[in-house]
């Protein structure tokens, strides 16, 4: 069995970086959540791909460029000692236009399931809305959901990333 077929995907706003209330596009109010780091690199570890997969709809709205969430990645990417192995948007919103990307739809982590050759049964999705679950079960990925949006009965509710890491690494 090849040993780097395994991966977490993760939402990021909310779960990686603080969730603010709005879009989160400049870099200077893109803040890692707590324990974030430590989290990815204890995963990374156990073998994990890291992989983000994040609905940025303000780039259709006009609101930011994908150059502006680039330089968001870049932060986090520092942040985290270069840890994760991919990270995808979808610029896409329902209002403007129509993508298979854009979460609950399960285009990001289908792309990443063919570009890394990952096995399902052995991945997880971190999220922190019900849209991130659907997109992961969509393709047979376990899910957790993290923070306050009360949880559906399919997926374990934790406070953040450093309790779903628990979760993963108790399961694997």
């Amino acid at each position: 069995m090849n040993p780097n077929n395994k991966a977490v995907f993760l939402d990021r706003d909310g779960v990686l970086n603080e969730e603010i209330g709005t879009y989160v596009w400049q870099p200077e109010r893109f803040i890692v959540c707590p324990g974030v780091p430590e989290s990815l690199a204890r995963l990374k570890a156990a073998g994990y791909r890291l992989i983000v997969v994040t609905n940025q709809a303000g780039i259709a709205k006009g609101l930011y460029t994908a150059a502006e969430v680039r330089a968001c990645h870049a932060k986090l990417q520092a942040a985290c000692n270069g840890a994760l192995d991919a990270l995808y948007f979808s610029d896409a919103h329902p209002s403007v236009s129509e993508s298979i990307l854009r979460k609950p739809d399960s285009g990001m982590l289908e792309k990443a399931i063919a570009r890394f050759n990952l096995d399902v049964a052995q991945c997880w999705i971190v999220g922190d809305r019900l849209r991130d679950m659907e997109a992961g079960a969509a393709v047979g990925v376990r899910g957790i959901l993290v923070g306050p949006e009360q949880g559906t009965g399919f997926a374990p509710h934790v406070a953040d990333l450093r309790a779903a890491t628990d979760v993963i690494l108790s399961n694997t």
